[in-house]
């Protein structure tokens, strides 16, 4: 309940705070969102080639695998 009051503050503040006529944090806000967005963009890349390269491996271990349990079943079968 706590945590829910403070963020419910919180969110008010940074309304308030950006708003003309208050403390007028407007531009500065659009600011840091201009130079924040390549920075986050450039991590969000970076982010989706690992889980790219991630889910590459995942595949590749699964149809080993899968030929693994295959090879297996067969030989029982002998």
């Amino acid at each position: 309940m706590f945590t829910l009051i403070v963020g419910i503050l919180m969110v008010a503040f940074a309304v308030i705070a950006c708003l003309p006529g208050c403390l007028n944090w407007g531009s500065y806000v659009i600011d840091f969102l201009k130079g924040g967005l390549p920075v986050g963009a450039i991590l969000i890349g970076i982010l989706a080639i690992f889980i790219g390269f991630a889910d590459i491996k995942d595949k590749a271990e699964a149809k080993r695998e899968e030929a693994e349990s295959k090879a297996s079943e067969s030989e029982i079968k002998k």
